[in-house]
């Protein structure tokens, strides 16, 4: 019997409004795939995102348009070239991955010969807000590692400064969204530096970032919007110090954990994100996120609801899934 494919729209409302530089939204609209053969089922879930001019429905039909070659043979392997890089692949992808561990008795993390996963620390994500608002939310989560600030306006060093007055010992990494030229990035990596920030993530337009290369990068700079798949490092090389790593910019599991070894050869750092999502997008991306410098796969504690069998966070971080949930 060959595989059945169904899909379908997800949303989680979120506990709070969420904004960057680009906007702001209180749910999260995602797409959910579910695979079905000999009673076994696998799912994959991914975001399909207005900057890479993918819709909820584009990335549906995108997907329902593969179903009969799903059906007739098409696997994870031949999917890589039957689809390019992004959310559409990701949902795919991460349900094979799923189905095949269900049908081979077998953790997925077994299938792609990777050590047993661990539970690994996450950052948190504060939105960009006034600094009196960013001020009080650090101060709520200053009992967590690692606080990731997304700014991207006028005003981001007031911001700053509130946030680090709020959590005066946590960590913290910044996120621009792109939302910064190259002079305002210069005349802010040293008050950066200043207030004990550790990485600084895209803070140019991508394919408008050439001025990196000639720059002073006093802290590490990761590539996100200019960083999607192996495809991606030759353009970046001399650019950024590090890369952020996401499932639904790679077009699943199979590439990211392709793009990680390269990026590692290639001596880049290792950022494993995420979209605003529930735990069934994380899931595989925790075993990406194994031995990576830089973990922000925060997405279900920004949500009001999570899934049935949700991933779980403590003190120690973000575990690996259940076999129930994923993989």
């Amino acid at each position: 019997m060959g595989i059945e494919t169904s899909v379908s729209e997800t949303v989680f409302p979120l506990a709070e409004v969420f904004t960057i530089s680009r906007g702001s939204k209180t749910e999260a609209r995602t797409v959910t795939v579910t695979l079905r053969q000999d009673g076994h089922r696998g799912r994959g879930e991914c975001v399909p995102y207005a900057r890479y001019g993918e819709t909820v429905a584009s990335v549906m039909e995108t997907i329902s348009s593969l179903a009969e070659e799903i059906a007739f043979g098409l696997d994870r392997r031949a999917l890589q070239a039957c689809l390019p890089a992004g959310a559409a692949r990701n949902a795919l992808d991460c349900a094979f991955w799923d189905l095949e561990a269900k049908q081979s008795r077998r953790r997925a993390f077994e299938l792609a010969g990777l050590k047993v996963p661990g539970p690994v620390a996450t950052a948190f994500t504060l939105s960009l807000e006034a600094p009196d608002t960013m001020r009080e939310k650090a101060r709520e989560n200053a009992h967590r590692p690692l606080l990731k600030i997304k700014l991207g306006g006028e005003g981001d060093l007031e911001r700053l400064e509130a946030v680090r007055s709020g959590a005066p010992d946590a960590a913290i990494i910044v996120d621009a969204n792109e939302g910064w030229s190259a002079e305002t990035y210069a005349a802010l990596a040293p008050e950066m530096l200043r207030l004990g920030v550790t990485m600084v993530e895209q803070p140019l337009p991508a394919g408008a970032d050439e001025a990196l290369a000639t720059m002073d990068r006093p802290l590490p700079v990761c590539a996100d919007e200019s960083c999607h798949d192996r495809a991606s490092l030759a353009g970046i090389a001399g650019k950024y110090d590090m890369v952020n790593i996401k499932l639904d910019k790679t077009g699943g599991l199979t590439e990211a954990l392709a793009l990680k070894r390269d990026a590692e050869a290639a001596g880049l750092g290792i950022m494993v994100g995420c979209m605003v999502a529930s735990s069934l997008a994380m899931a595989p991306a925790v075993l990406v996120a194994q031995g990576a410098d830089i973990v922000d796969l925060d997405g279900p504690l920004l949500l009001a609801e999570d899934r049935q069998n949700p991933l779980l966070y403590d003190a120690r971080g973000v575990h690996p899934s259940t076999s129930e949930l994923w993989g």
